[in-house]
């Protein structure tokens, strides 16, 4: 059996009182981890009951988080393994969606997939396609699994799917072995206190972040959850805060996006005793580049509710090892690293510097216990302490493969080592990522990262915050140049889209000391995204190359 279903198993057994609050702020909804369990082993009776083989490819489709949570642990307590499909967002067409969602399917195989609401008008589709599937509210009150179904530690638990990959499936397969070592991992960097922490959460739970680190953790240690969707957060952000307030939320996360719309909102709070932050000793920030701008502009606005600027925990992670590769260390706040742009574009190396051209870059604190982190240049040769080159990891949490619509693929060398995509560089041990490599603009010799001209961008007034992104134009020729797309509500006012482009252009220039080929200003709702709400710069790329070519 693996130690990762014992665990979950152990925490709905064994009478804590730790529990699971879902429905806020309209119908708030208390369960114990243990009465969740007690709901899994009847829906994984079901499974059971119903032929569910171990190893099988569950895929699960739902809304309700207090519907999810039993859902996803009932499959791993029948041997399955688990993928939480992507749910369409306002703007998603339903019809490109369901085409999507059935190439997801087939990709993992899947040999079920878990109906809730509010997607039960999906059956016609499955039943069209030939896919088996069952009704969560159908598997209620089956005769309970009193016994886990014994799986391998190298069995899959978790088929992630990554960023953007409705329009090219691809997930990540994540092993028993593989959750129970990051999840173990996250816990010790970030000093877990199973009894005094409380967990507040609205991330999706069809990202890794949502899933793993703000549902399976909590659910599998025993740690107080309250948990939101994120229709709830985007629809009041405030909620947020309350929560953290009213639940004397100890833990929580988000992209930097959020935090920037946070710092927004807190400041227009005309009353100090709003909000109580005073418990927050930890607001993760990872999943996208870190803005110190918007850390800083968050910090400062929760400060009136007694936050501590030192609850920001800077990390780096990705699916492919689970969640979590580098942690912060808790109380320690935003620290930058200052360094000489020139010497970064042009010679790849992360030199320290006072004034001049500069650059900052989070540090993203220390490898979490059981991976190892090395840079490497292009030859594969190890770098040193402030030598820029490609990040590659290895440790228990790196997962093996990912599953395509081509097959399987490996993620690891001869000797265990991935290559994350992204370049970066060490100090004293910590980890500063300055952008992915295939994202690099390199103009005149130099490389120029996306982020710092995204960054600029934003700076603009009109431009929405979270919602600009550069990208490469004739990538890898002698006329290789870039464009900046962003969205504005200005975007229908001629005089005032232009006014934004000149300044976005001239801030660019500031900033990096190139000038973008064009600015496209968008109306809000035009950028891709992925699901969980992250811009895709390929998909952008893409567009701005057709929009260029109709002028």
């Amino acid at each position: 059996m693996s130690k990762f279903v014992d665990t979950l198993r152990a925490t709905g057994t064994g009478g804590r009182d730790k529990g699971f609050i879902t429905g806020e702020p309209h119908a708030p909804l208390r369960r114990t981890w243990a009465e969740v369990h007690v709901t899994a082993t009847e829906l994984a009776g079901g499974l059971v009951a119903g032929g569910l083989r171990p190893g099988t490819a569950v895929a699960v489709l739902a809304a309700d988080p207090a519907v999810i949570a039993p859902a996803v642990q009932a499959v791993w307590l029948a041997g399955g393994s688990v993928t939480m499909l992507h749910q369409p967002t306002p703007r998603t067409d339903l019809g490109e969606w369901a085409q999507d969602t059935l190439k997801v399917l087939g990709m993992i195989e899947a040999g079920l997939v878990l109906l809730g609401s509010p997607f039960d008008a999906l059956s016609g589709v499955l039943d069209e396609h030939k896919i088996t599937y069952r009704k969560l509210t159908d598997l209620a009150g089956a005769q309970p699994l009193t016994e886990p179904v014994p799986v391998e530690e190298d069995a899959t638990a978790l088929l992630q799917l990554t960023s953007g990959s409705t329009a090219d499936p691809k997930a990540v397969r994540i092993t028993h072995r593989n959750l129970m070592a990051n999840m173990t991992a996250m816990i010790e960097a970030s000093k877990f206190d199973f009894e005094a922490d409380t967990m507040v959460s609205w991330l999706p739970l069809f990202h890794d972040m949502g899933m793993v680190g703000f549902l399976t953790l909590p659910m599998t240690f025993g740690i107080e959850l309250v948990k939101v969707s994120p229709v709830e957060f985007l629809g009041g952000p405030l909620l947020w805060f309350d929560l953290i307030s009213r639940y004397h939320g100890t833990v929580t996360a988000a992209p930097n996006f959020a935090y920037a719309i946070a710092g927004r909102r807190l400041s227009g709070v005309d009353d100090d005793r709003a909000y109580d932050l005073s418990r927050l000793r930890i607001a993760l920030n990872g999943a996208e580049p870190i803005d110190a701008a918007a850390v800083k502009s968050f910090t400062d606005a929760g400060a009136r509710f007694g936050m501590s600027p030192g609850c920001v925990l800077c990390a780096y992670g990705m699916a492919e090892t689970t969640l979590g590769v580098a942690f912060a260390a808790p109380g320690d706040g935003l620290e930058v690293d200052v360094i000489d742009a020139d010497e970064l574009e042009a010679g790849q190396r992360a030199v320290p510097a006072t004034d001049g051209k500069t650059r900052a870059f989070p540090l993203l604190g220390y490898p979490l216990p059981g991976l190892e982190i090395k840079i490497v240049d292009e030859h594969g040769q190890s770098r040193g302490d402030r030598e820029v080159g490609l990040i590659m990891l290895r440790g228990e949490s790196v997962t093996p493969g990912y599953l395509t619509v081509n097959g399987p693929v490996s993620t690891q060398d001869a000797d265990g080592w991935l290559d994350t995509g992204d370049e970066g560089y060490l100090v004293n041990g910590q980890v500063v990522v300055c952008g992915r490599r295939k994202d690099v603009i390199i103009m005149g010799g130099r490389n120029i990262y996306p982020t710092d001209i995204e960054r600029a961008a934003t700076s603009v007034d009109g431009v929405r915050a979270g919602n600009a992104v550069a990208v490469r134009l004739d990538a890898g020729t002698r006329r290789e140049r870039f464009a900046v797309a962003l969205e504005s509500n200005r975007a229908n006012d001629p005089d005032a889209a232009k006014a934004i482009k000149d300044e976005v252009a001239a801030r660019v220039m500031d900033a990096a000391g190139v000038r973008p080929y064009a600015v496209i200003v968008l109306p809000p709702g035009n950028l891709p995204k992925t699901p969980s709400g992250k811009l895709r710069r390929a998909a952008a790329g893409d567009q701005v190359a057709k929009l260029l070519a109709k002028d």
